[in-house]
């Protein structure tokens, strides 16, 4: 295993060895071969929305969104990947310090120009508190980095905001291109299978006709993130393309206490 050094410019890996390999090889190779068994997709997103459980029960559903970015990953130069705040309460979103993110794959640059950009909204705070322990962001980079070329990250995590705060920041943020929008969210949390299934197919059709209203803290872990894309995404036009939905029982759990994964693409128009 590598041994990471370190520094207070780089957030260092938090669950490398628990939610995926921390060996460079090892992670390499799984990503590698999950991204190879995903279907192909045509078009060029301008957002996905991927789960953000270990690889063993997510990975599958999380490389259909990744995978759908091959035709573009010589264009995409910056990652907005936005999820919520599992372990420490926040006030709004939460930007950080850092300069760095880093993986077992590598260090993803930060873009501190973007940050700079939504610094001055009042929902936004600057504090690498969140990030530190946080893994709703840190499980999509090894995907990242294993599709695109090269990137600069913007990671926001979210707690306790509003659907239309996130999408002022995602406003902000938009751009054209250049620039892809990640949003982390698993789905329901721990009901038995049937009823897991009921509520996510329920979950998946409203982000599918842009009703953000209808999600909640019990239908998605990254609701806020999820409905503040929906929000934005709406005013611009684009519209949900589902790329997958199962839950863990379909995976690597038992079907007593499932939770729920979705895939999702914003084709660009």
């Amino acid at each position: 295993m590598r041994t990471t050094t370190q520094t207070p410019e780089v957030r260092p890996a938090a669950v490398a060895g628990s939610f995926y390999p921390g060996d460079p090889g090892r992670l390499r190779a799984e990503v590698g071969a999950l991204l190879a068994d995903a279907p192909g997709h045509s078009g060029a997103p301008k957002a996905l929305i991927a789960p953000h459980a270990g690889y063993v029960y997510s990975g599958r559903v999380a490389a259909t969104a990744f995978a759908a970015l091959r035709s573009q990953a010589q264009t995409i130069e910056r990652v907005v990947l936005i999820g919520p705040a599992h372990y420490v309460r926040l006030r709004g979103v939460a930007a950080p310090t850092a300069s760095a993110f880093e993986t077992p794959l590598g260090r993803v640059p930060v873009d501190q120009e973007a940050l700079a950009a939504i610094a001055d909204l009042p929902c936004v705070s600057e504090t690498d508190v969140p990030h530190a322990p946080e893994h709703a962001l840190e499980v999509e980079l090894p995907f990242l980095q294993s599709v695109l070329a090269s990137f600069a990250l913007v990671p926001l995590v979210v707690g306790d905001a509003t659907p239309k705060q996130v999408a002022e920041v995602l406003a902000r943020l938009w751009g054209g291109p250049e620039t892809l929008l990640v949003v982390s969210s698993d789905l329901s949390h721990y009901h038995p299978y049937g009823e897991a299934r009921r509520l996510d197919a329920e979950t998946a059709a409203a982000i599918e006709r842009g009703d953000w209203a209808a999600l909640s803290p019990a239908r998605a872990c990254g609701f806020l993130p999820v409905a503040g894309l929906l929000v934005e995404a709406g005013r611009r036009g684009l519209i949900a393309r589902r790329l997958a939905l199962c839950n863990s029982g379909d995976t690597a759990g038992d079907r007593d206490r499932v939770v729920g994964y979705g895939a999702w693409a914003f084709p660009a128009t």
